[in-house]
């Protein structure tokens, strides 16, 4: 046991998160310190602008310009950084860990592309990353996957990870408007960034998947090999036919593991209203995980925010400050696992999956048969076919729904159909999970 008489925190960043990290450990300091049995005291806050008024009594913690005060402050056990992206967040994270101070972070593009070299200096040095708030907000999806599934072999993840794309689809859905419209208003909400592009392309999704990954099968993952596809060709009309299909359409971040090989795929996915999360609409986040012990699994909250991402943030202060209080730090390993493994991350075109496919078809004899023969040379089995419309001689949808089939073989077939003389434009492709399989 530890004589300290407090846990000494700094914050590097003080916006939306940070400002609802440091509300959160003054106002319920409490509340707190009757689970900690001794206080958390934010001693100092660094950012650039330390003028702005975020209205909170910050009584006597410190507002410096300086992170390096923080960094390399003595006192201080546990650094917060939470500023995003790359640089200089790195420099500071990595420096702070040199000082043996314990670090938590929010930054989830950061720990996707250079996770294994932070966690490397954090064994190196003895000290704990806690990062529970780069994934999902305030909802506790990695202590769940380091802690309460550990005993579990986890098959799979489904997960909506990111409120800004769930909020466009569940108003497309519900009110049959177009990406680009929902999208300005997502903008004027504050919902999505003035540049949209990590949001609507999936790389944040991406981000937040492979920490997932990573935590769920005690592998590496790099950032790259994570399959990515965006909403941004999502349309009206394949909305609609979704729903005369009984399905819903989300942005899901899937991880599985299949023969050995490990699953991380971000893209749009059809699923059945029966599933779990096809409930989940507007700006929340949720995950469906099956583990072999537990089965099915669903974890359901607000994924941004000041407050439930500030939420995370302390209780990963309050997890190392426990371990501080008990002397017992590092625990947990950093990456979950004591003992990693290299698992191979299967390529795009060697996963399998049911398929919705709409071809701009011209509307004569012969169409059908030209195109389910193609899809038949390339071993797709067709389950349903769906037209509606029929103006001779032009371009209607034509809905198919295959079986499951390799993607490899998918993409090939659609490389011969898209340039046919009776096929009036590219297909669009939206894959299928969950039919009965959760």
């Amino acid at each position: 046991m530890t004589s300290k008489k407090s846990i000494n925190v700094g914050i590097i960043g003080f916006g939306t998160v940070g400002a609802g990290t440091a509300r959160i450990l003054i106002e319920n300091a409490d509340i707190i310190e009757r689970r900690m049995g001794l206080p958390v005291r934010l001693k100092t806050i660094s950012d650039l602008d330390v003028k702005r008024d975020r209205g909170i009594k910050l009584g006597s913690t410190k507002l410096t310009t300086d992170a390096k005060e923080i960094i390399n402050d003595p006192e201080i056990d546990v650094v917060v950084e939470l500023i995003g992206g790359y640089k200089p967040a790195k420099e500071f994270i990595l420096a702070a860990i040199a000082n043996k101070k314990h670090v938590v972070t929010a930054n989830k593009a950061l720990l996707a592309v250079h996770g294994e070299e932070i966690y490397a200096a954090a064994e190196k040095n003895g000290v704990t990353v806690g990062y529970e708030a780069s994934v999902a907000g305030g909802i506790p999806i990695l202590k769940s996957l380091k802690e309460g599934l550990a005993a579990n072999r986890i098959e799979s993840i489904y997960g909506i990870v990111n409120g800004t794309c769930n909020y466009i689809l569940t108003a497309m859905t519900n009110e049959g408007r177009a990406f680009g419209d929902v999208l300005k208003e997502a903008q004027a909400k504050g919902y999505a960034e003035a540049d949209p592009t990590f949001d609507i392309e999936g790389i944040d999704s991406a981000h937040k998947l492979s920490i997932l990954t990573m935590l769920a099968f005690g592998t590496p993952v790099k950032f790259e090999d994570v399959y990515t596809e965006g909403i941004s060709k999502i349309t009206p009309i394949d909305i609609e036919f979704a729903k005369d299909l009984g399905c819903k359409i989300k942005l899901l971040a899937i991880t599985k593991m299949a023969n050995g090989e490990v699953e991380a795929r971000v893209h749009p996915t059809m699923i059945p209203e029966s599933f779990p999360i096809a409930t989940v609409d507007g700006v929340f986040n949720a995950l469906f995980v099956k583990g072999d012990a537990v089965g099915n699994t669903l974890f359901y909250g607000r994924g941004a925010g000041d407050m439930p991402t500030g939420s995370a943030v302390v209780a990963d202060i309050m997890d190392i400050g426990r371990d501080i209080v008990s002397g017992c730090v590092n625990r947990m390993p950093v990456a979950s696992f004591r003992k990693r493994q290299q698992l191979k991350v299967r390529k795009m075109d060697d996963i399998t999956s049911s398929y919705y496919l709409r071809f701009a078809a011209i509307d004569k004899p012969g169409v059908l048969s030209k195109i389910s023969g193609v899809l038949g040379k390339n071993n797709i089995s067709i389950e349903s076919v769906i037209q509606k419309g029929r103006q001779a001689a032009e371009a209607v949808p034509l809905v198919m729904m295959s079986h499951e089939a390799l993607e490899r073989d998918v993409r090939k077939a659609l490389a011969e159909i898209d340039t046919m003389d009776c096929v009036g434009g590219p297909t669009v492709v939206i894959r299928m999970e969950g039919n009965g399989k959760a």
